[in-house]
This record gives C-alpha cells, sequence and structure tokens, in this order.
C-alpha cells in the first residue's frame, strides 16, 4: 500500500472516530433529554387531571370524553386516580388499561413518593397526590410519539450527514495528501536519472525550513561527498598509473639493456643497483598508497584508544632515522606533564606515527642538515606539536597545494618524492579531529604546526 493511500485511510479513520464519538453524543444526549422531558410533561398532566377531579369537581365521564376524543388525534396521556387503599377512584379508559397497576406498584408509588419506568415504549410516571389532609396515587402513561419521531429523524440525518462527511474527507485526504507528497515524487524522478556519469545533478530545494527540504538537502550533501570521491577516485587511479609506469619503466629498461648484450661486472652491479633504485621506490609508493587506503576508512572502522605523543613520537623518529642513519631529530618538550592525560590523545597509533614519520622526514631531506627539531606543547585542552627545519623552504604558490594528493612542487628537483606524504598526513591529522598548518620562507625553513584534542 502506498504512503498515500495509508495517509489517506488513517485520516479518514481517525476523522471519521472523531465524527462517530461526537455523534453519538449528540444522539444519547438527545435521547435523555426526550426522556426526560416527556417524563416531565407525564407528571404535569397527572397533576392537571389530579386538580381538574378534586378542585374543580369536574365529572368523570367529562374527563373521560375528553380523553377519547383526543386520544383520535394524538397521543394522550392516560391518567388514573387510586386513594391510599388502592381502590381506583378514576380511570381515562378502563377499557383500555395499559399500565394495568397492581397492588405491589401502588404500594411502591406510594412509599416512594414518584417513580419512572417502562411499559413497553410506553413511559409511565406514578406520584403520590396530598389534597384535604389525605393521600392519593396517580399514574400517567403515554406513548411520546412526536419524541421518538424526532429522534429517529435525527438519527437518519446522522447518518447521512455522517457517510456525506466521510466521503467527502477520503476524498480531500486524497487530494491533500497527492498535494502533500507531489514533492516527494518528484524527487524520487530526479533521483531515477541519477547515476555515476551525471553526478553532477542535484535536487531541487523547495527554499523552506520543512522535512522535505531537509530531506533533499541532505540528499544534495550525499551527492556532493559522492561527487568528490568519484573524482578523487578518478585522480587517484591516474596518478597511480603514472606513478607505478614510471619506476617499472625503468626497471624493464635497464634489465633489457643489460640482457641486450654481454656486460662488465661493473655495468652489471650499476644496472642491477638501478633496478633495486626503481624497485625501492615502488615499494615506497605502494607503501604510501596503502597507509592513504587505511587513512581514507571509515572512522568507525578505525581502532581508536589512549595513546602517548611522546612514545609515538620517539617510535616516529627511531623508524625514520633507521632508514636513513643521517638525519637527526631532536624533540623537545615546552613544559612538564603530571599525567599521562596531558601528554595523551584518543587516536590511532600507527596512523599518528605514520603522519608524524611523513614530517619528520621530509624536514630532514629538504634541509642541507638533515635536521629536523620537534616542539611539544600542551594545555588541558590540545597538544600542539611543531615540526620545524631550516631547509629550503617552499615556494608561495606551492603552499596552498602541498596536501593535494601526488602533487609535487619545485622542490621535488632538490629531492624524489611521492607526492602522498602531506596528504596522507592530512588525512590522519582530519581523522583525528585534529588541524594542520604550515609556515614557510624560502631559504629560511619550514614549520608544520598540528593540534590535537585531548581524550
Amino acid at each position: 500500500m502506498k504512503i498515500r493511500t495509508r495517509l489517506t485511510l488513517l485520516f479518514t479513520l481517525i476523522t471519521a472516530t472523531i465524527l462517530l464519538a461526537f455523534a453519538s453524543v449528540i444522539y444519547i444526549s438527545a435521547k435523555g433529554n426526550r426522556e426526560k422531558e416527556f417524563y416531565s410533561l407525564l407528571k404535569k398532566e397527572a397533576l392537571t387531571k389530579a386538580n381538574l377531579f378534586f378542585n374543580a369537581k369536574v365529572a368523570p365521564q367529562t374527563l373521560q370524553d375528553i380523553y377519547k376524543n383526543n386520544r383520535q388525534i394524538l397521543n394522550e396521556v392516560e391518567v388514573a386516580i387510586y386513594d391510599s387503599s388502592y381502590n381506583l377512584l378514576y380511570h381515562d379508559a378502563v377499557d383500555i388499561d395499559f399500565v394495568k397497576e397492581t397492588s405491589e406498584m401502588l404500594k411502591e408509588i406510594y412509599q416512594k413518593g414518584e417513580i419512572k419506568f417502562y411499559q413497553g415504549a410506553w413511559q409511565v410516571v406514578g406520584i403520590r397526590y396530598a389534597f384535604q389532609n389525605k393521600n392519593y396515587i396517580i399514574t400517567a402513561a403515554a406513548y411520546d410519539q412526536y419524541g421518538y419521531s424526532k429522534l429517529n429523524s435525527l438519527l437518519k440525518n446522522i447518518f447521512v450527514v455522517f457517510i456525506i462527511s466521510i466521503l467527502f474527507i477520503y476524498v480531500a485526504g486524497l487530494y491533500f495528501s497527492k498535494k502533500a507528497l507531489d514533492p516527494i515524487k518528484e524527487i524520487t524522478n530526479k533521483a531515477k536519472i541519477i547515476s555515476a556519469t551525471n553526478l553532477d545533478l542535484r535536487l531541487k530545494s523547495n527554499g523552506s525550513k520543512d522535512e522535505l527540504a531537509e530531506l533533499t538537502n541532505t540528499f544534495n550533501e550525499m551527492l556532493n561527498r559522492l561527487e568528490n570521491s568519484f573524482d578523487a577516485q578518478k585522480n587517484f587511479v591516474s596518478n597511480i598509473s603514472h606513478e607505478l609506469r614510471t619506476p617499472l619503466a625503468a626497471i624493464i629498461t635497464e634489465l633489457e639493456l643489460s640482457i641486450n648484450k654481454e656486460r662488465t661486472i661493473e655495468e652489471y652491479k650499476t644496472a642491477i643497483q638501478n633496478a633495486l633504485k626503481d624497485a625501492k621506490k615502488l615499494v615506497r609508493i605502494s607503501n604510501s598508497l596503502l597507509d592513504l587506503a587505511k587513512a581514507s576508512y571509515d572512522p568507525s572502522e578505525i581502532v581508536f584508544k589512549s595513546v602517548r605523543i611522546d612514545e609515538i613520537l620517539m617510535d616516529a623518529r627511531q623508524q625514520v632515522q633507521k632508514a636513513n642513519p643521517e638525519y637527526k631529530i631532536d624533540i623537545h618538550f615546552e613544559n612538564d606533564f603530571e599525567n599521562d592525560n596531558q601528554i595523551s590523545v584518543n587516536g590511532n597509533e600507527y596512523l599518528l606515527k605514520v603522519a608524524f614519520a611523513n614530517l619528520m622526514e621530509n624536514g630532514c631531506k629538504f634541509s642541507s642538515d638533515h635536521q629536523c627539531i620537534v616542539s611539544v606543547l600542551f594545555n588541558e585542552e590540545i597538544i600542539k606539536l611543531k615540526f620545524t627545519d631550516k631547509g629550503i623552504g617552499i615556494p608561495e604558490d606551492d603552499l596552498q597545494n602541498i596536501f593535494t594528493p601526488f602533487y609535487r612542487g619545485e622542490n621535488k628537483k632538490f629531492s624524489e618524492g611521492t607526492g602522498i606524504g602531506l596528504s596522507l598526513t592530512l588525512k590522519i591529522i582530519q581523522l583525528h579531529k585534529g588541524s594542520i598548518s604550515v609556515q614557510s620562507i624560502q631559504a629560511k625553513g619550514t614549520t608544520f604546526t598540528i593540534e590535537l584534542p585531548h581524550i
């Protein structure tokens, strides 16, 4: 069942329930009022007939004639009068005697003073009447044809109005639910034509602040992320193919030249060394790509725990110096820490070590003295790390692009690289909800500043 139909039926059902409850209250109230008013009328008729009989001394035959004449055209009240000994003194129509009073009934009326009850569809009222210090019992009964007719008419009207209202509400519900869900239908139709080849398409927002506008904006934001991911993937594949093709081609060329003709041992060694150099470059590129892939994971899939920044810095320095013994890396703590929390963050140890090692290696690689100084400063909220070198610096035109994957500026002439390290470092720091910035002056040096929140 479609949402439109379900909403319409639900709306109709709720409204029908409310209308039915409202109609029931009206009908029950009207029914109660009819009964109460007719009992009051019976009592008045009983008292009137008693006054005529006792006070006005109207002859019983005259009263009976009046009753019989009125009964021809309307439902006249049938009245009977008894004394305290339950002897019948007067009756409008003994031959009819619809109530058929019994001694038990008369006794109950006398004791209670007044009773009301139904005799079939007729209503009966019995009262104790006092006249000249004597008590009498009077009963009055009649069928409320006019009241029942009005009540039946009310019931029919309620039924007709209820059916018409339900039909109207159902049609109105269909119309308004269609109007309300038309934007969703439009969103669905537009979403159907969006694919990997046209991710630049976006859903049209109505500009309001309702749930549909929020859904549209959320969907557009998702498309933005998908488009960026697809573009990044395309660039990633293109750059990978280029980066891997160059060292592979160099290895193949060296090996082909070596087997084309007989060469000396020194020439073979040179060819092997060149091939080994390119193979190591391939390994570095592969490792960097794997690290980049890890840093691009969903954060929920990466294990985070409390780690000490000082220990990670030591491990990163050891890793860099093991691969490059000539590199000098000094680590300075600007203030002392009294407990582990002051120097700890919630992070992934492996990824943080990769990020720190990249910055240490870059600082040493692009400095003539192969030295990098790491300064550690912390407060109650963050840990700040500064990676400083006195190297060749970064040209101003390259500063805005250094975190772009596979981008290599003018400094590539000074030292080889893959163009992955800084973009990988940025991703890792962002995964840890931190920030990274850079300041550089050509021929004077560069400082990378990282800020990481505490646990």
